[in-house]
């Protein structure tokens, strides 16, 4: 499809633009061109535990396995930006504060994150029953996505830290140039692209699946 071939390219773009137009930030200096990258990973995080949220309700109020496949991929991919985000967070720590890991408030929060959620994929291979697993996980998906905005919104604020907050900061101040923002911009709707368009790529296995699943029995009741 043509927007596949809109998104490639509008990624080359930002991600040309996030070394060759923006320049070094003072301060940090070329280190700062993580952010480019840092912060859109967990921006797909969140919005692909909040779609594992949403089609656990949709399971809960229609009961249409569908739903429960939907909110499974959203976890996975959740957790596999989340983790991708404490990777190119704890690069940027190790340049900065001198090592990978110091428990600050936001890397603190960002590993309860991926503790909560990966309790859920232990939740889900500890139920045999699927009815009964997706039933569990879906209210499990819900009440995990409550702690979501408060650990990687709220907590982290709340307590001194070494993080910077280029975007969002006590002084509800904007950090960034009006060119370095607009390339941000550029990479969080790029990620957002690339997060949809994952998502089609599951939906199409999931009919390939099913098709797959008909003929079978078709063929056996032939």
């Amino acid at each position: 499809m043509a927007w596949k071939w809109i998104l490639g390219l509008w990624m080359l773009m930002v991600i040309v633009a996030a070394f060759l137009y923006v320049p070094p930030a003072m301060g940090l200096g070329e280190l700062s061109r993580i952010i480019f990258f840092h912060v859109p990973l967990a921006w797909v995080g969140v919005l692909a535990y909040l779609a594992a949220m949403f089609n656990g309700a949709r399971y809960l109020k229609y009961n249409e396995a569908r739903y429960d496949q939907q909110a499974v991929f959203n976890a996975e991919i959740g957790i596999v930006f989340t983790l991708l985000a404490t990777i190119t967070g704890a690069i940027f720590a190790r340049f900065t504060w001198g090592m990978y890991w110091n428990w600050d408030p936001r890397q603190t929060s960002i590993f309860i994150l991926l503790l909560i959620y990966g309790a859920y994929f232990i939740l889900r291979s500890s139920v045999e029953d699927e009815e009964r697993r997706a039933r569990l996980a879906s209210v499990y998906s819900i009440l995990a996505f409550i702690s979501v905005p408060f650990l990687t919104f709220i907590i982290p604020r709340l307590y001194a830290t070494l993080h910077p907050d280029p975007i969002i900061n006590v002084e509800g101040q904007l950090r960034m140039d009006s060119g370095m923002f607009l390339v941000f911009l550029a990479f969080l709707a790029g990620f957002t692209g690339i997060y949809y368009w994952i998502g089609t790529l599951h939906a199409r296995l999931v009919r390939l699946q099913d098709t797959k699943k008909r003929r079978e029995v078709d063929r056996d009741h032939a």
